[in-house]
């Protein structure tokens, strides 16, 4: 069983709509965990099995990360591309084009302000 804490990530991911992605840092931040990016990744690295699209996250330069012991990077980019989002000549992913933006879930609390 996941803990709590990773639970309220997998929530979020499962919200995010075939053809596009979140950073980890939005995955965070729309779990009312802002500043806990490296977090969801330690939660996507214990998924086992289940519904939740992990492909669709990826790191904050808009490239997908090598997921620790064996790199699924080949993989979430098959996946990724056979949902239609296109990779620059780079590997990145146009964040302005495919990032997913959640509605304000109830209770969720912001980032502080700078």
């Amino acid at each position: 069983m996941a803990a709590p804490e990773y639970e309220s990530y997998y929530r979020v991911i499962r919200t995010i709509p075939q053809g596009r992605v979140m950073t980890y840092g939005d995955v965070a931040i729309a779990a009312g965990r802002p500043r806990q990016a490296r977090r969801v990744g330690y939660a996507l690295h214990a998924l086992r099995g289940g519904r939740v699209p992990w492909w669709r996250v990826i790191n904050a330069m808009g490239r997908i990360s090598a997921r620790g012991r064996s790199d699924h990077g080949d993989e979430q980019r098959v996946r990724l591309e056979a949902e239609g989002i296109d990779f620059g000549l780079g590997g990145t992913i146009d964040l302005d084009v495919y990032r997913h933006h959640p509605k304000k879930q109830k209770g969720a609390r912001r980032p502080p302000s700078t």
